[in-house]
């Protein structure tokens, strides 16, 4: 996506934060990061508390987020021959939560791209696959295009600390749990 184009949605500072996020070595500017991220969402508050592993708020949107997907997944009305994918999403996501349960953040972050394009994919069909998608989304959902533009600037390999895995994916899902 054009740079100058998110710049147009997304303050200096949380595009500041997106770098830290995806560079920085330390788990606590991770978690600053993202809280700072989160402001491009909305309200940062929230996010404050699940970035907080103390609260146990992550539990809660581990299940507010496999609750919405899976209705998401559900209702979306796809063709024939993407049936097959509905049932695919809805058995990743499932896997993915019961990483979340024991708290497997790596072993979720990989997967977590998987389910989050398929579902995209669902959405939206096969526009989601041609390079101007992030443009498209950020001009009809303001607020969809910058979860997008997040998922597009995390790495989908990454060998992150538990810490750091957990915060980008809860970070992720706290759009989609509120979306």
């Amino acid at each position: 996506m054009e740079g100058n184009l998110i710049e147009q949605f997304v303050e200096k500072k949380a595009l500041d934060a997106m770098n830290t996020l995806v560079s920085t070595q330390s788990d606590d500017e991770a978690v600053r990061a993202a809280v700072t991220v989160s402001e491009a969402f909305g309200e940062a508050e929230p996010f404050k508390s699940i970035a907080d592993m103390s609260t146990g708020l992550g539990k809660k949107l581990t299940l507010s987020f496999e609750r919405n997907l899976e209705l998401l997944i559900q209702k979306t009305w796809v063709e024939k021959s993407d049936e097959d994918l509905k049932a695919q999403v809805q058995f990743q996501l499932e896997e993915f939560c019961k990483n979340l349960e024991t708290h497997s953040y790596q072993k979720a972050y990989t997967p977590f791209f998987s389910i989050v394009d398929n579902v995209v994919y669902l959405m939206f069909g096969s526009q989601t696959k041609s390079k101007e998608f992030a443009e498209y989304a950020l001009r009809i959902d303001p607020e969809f295009g910058i979860f997008w533009w997040y998922m597009q600037n995390l790495p989908r390999n990454a060998a992150w600390s538990e810490p750091k895995s957990r915060i980008a994916i809860m970070l992720g899902m706290y759009f989609l749990a509120n979306y």
